[in-house]
């Protein structure tokens, strides 16, 4: 049931199409360089959220209310951003075009691709913060959790980079993004919703 409430939190955080996402499908689309991406992708989000779960087990034993302000911030946190996807899916107009050009070399990709994920605070507010956050719920089940939350990141990457052929045509429609979004804001939401109630 831990490994379940971490893997669901993860994936209803990083299926939010943003900055990192969209680089990722656009390898995907070029072909180029995708399994060290969506690794990277992957690898990068298990460090941040074993950060902070290590991290917050470390700080409620220290300062006990920690936990359950964060907590409340994270609900804050998760109803904004669902109704933030919510928006999104309400007004549409979005549309994903394949980027053409030369091959680019794969330390340039990869340069880029640590940039987009180190140096985004959304990244690190998700993994670091809420996931962080969220896992002090389950005391003494830390890793579990990680598990679950690390397996939802490697799952999610290996399967936007290698099936954005097949999704191509799809996000080439505005509907489509406004279906993935409506779907995004209905899964933080029912996650503040348990929150709220005390736990996953």
């Amino acid at each position: 049931m831990v490994f379940v409430s971490g893997f669901k939190l993860t994936l209803g955080l990083i299926v939010a199409i943003g900055a990192q996402n969209a680089f990722v499908l656009r390898q995907g689309l070029r072909r180029e360089h995708v399994l060290p991406v969506a690794l990277f992708c992957a690898a990068s989000d298990a460090a941040l959220i074993a950060l902070g779960v290590s991290g917050f087990a470390v700080a409620t034993r220290s300062a006990p209310w920690l936990a359950e302000a964060l907590r409340w911030g994270g609900v804050a946190f998760l109803l904004w951003y669902g109704a933030r996807a919510a928006l999104a899916a309400w007004r549409g107009g979005e549309a994903l075009e394949a980027t053409n050009g030369g091959k680019q070399s794969l330390r340039t990709v990869m340069l880029t691709l640590a940039a987009i994920t180190w140096a985004n605070p959304h990244v690190w507010l998700d993994t670091v913060v809420l996931i962080g956050a969220v896992s002090a719920q389950f005391p003494g089940q830390g890793l579990v959790f990680w598990a679950g939350a690390s397996a939802a990141s490697f799952s999610f990457f290996l399967a936007l980079a290698y099936g954005a052929r097949l999704l191509a045509p799809m996000f080439a429609r505005p509907v489509a993004w406004r279906v993935l979004e409506a779907c995004v804001a209905l899964i933080l939401w029912s996650v503040a919703a348990k929150l709220i109630w005390g736990g996953l």
